[in-house]
């Protein structure tokens, strides 16, 4: 290439820059911000890495939250360690979701990035006199519980044998308080951090008469 032949290349190349200056376009090597970028949690447990299935074991459904969402989570659970209940009721089921629930995720989950923010002591037992069929009972009061360890605790009730037979799950707690019916909307699993929606239970009967 001729020494002419250069300074026609390198004054070309000012002048197209200086004519993208002149119509308001900046020549840039950065690139252009597309908003923040989307979480790079698995929120899958791959393998198998859990306890081995024992007689008395129950595969179970749980949630737990990964990327500020709720996600199933598949584990094998004791039914047989919480002690007998009545007869006809969902409460080995319940306590043994709820002893799950309490539990910290394994290695391979909390790699995937789950968490829960159900915290020990909870425990779970049978609706009192007077309370609607299906009801249980917390020892803490739901509403003082954090709004993701109630949404994990609804929406993994609400979606075994424990739940109640007009869907959703109810639940009370060791007070005078009225127990309330709590549903697993959609909303509760894509934003477990907000109110979770109730429906209004019925009063008691009147009592059997003889």
């Amino acid at each position: 290439m001729t020494r002419r032949t250069t300074r026609r290349a390198l004054l070309g190349t000012a002048a197209l820059a200086l004519l993208l200056t002149g119509c308001g376009i900046r020549p840039t090597q950065v690139p252009v911000d597309g908003g923040p970028a989307p979480s790079r949690l698995p929120c899958a447990v791959n393998g198998e890495g859990g306890p081995q299935a024992q007689p008395s074991s129950l595969p179970v459904r749980i949630y737990l939250v990964c990327a500020s969402q709720l996600v199933a989570v598949d584990r094998t659970a004791d039914t047989e360690a919480p002690p007998k209940s009545p007869p006809g009721t969902g409460l080995p089921v319940a306590r043994a979701l709820v002893a799950e629930l309490q539990k910290e995720p394994t290695q391979a989950e909390r790699e995937a990035g789950f968490q829960t923010y159900v915290r020990s002591p909870l425990t779970i037992s049978v609706g009192r006199a007077g309370d609607p069929d299906g009801t249980y009972r917390l020892s803490r009061q739901p509403e003082a519980l954090a709004p993701e360890a109630l949404a994990q605790l609804v929406c993994t009730l609400a979606e075994s044998r424990a739940a109640a037979d007009e869907g959703g799950v109810r639940l009370g707690g060791p007070g005078g308080y009225a127990p309330a019916l709590y549903d697993c909307a959609p909303t509760t699993k894509s934003h477990p951090q907000t109110p979770l929606p109730t429906r209004a239970t019925p009063p008691p009967g009147p009592p059997a008469t003889p």
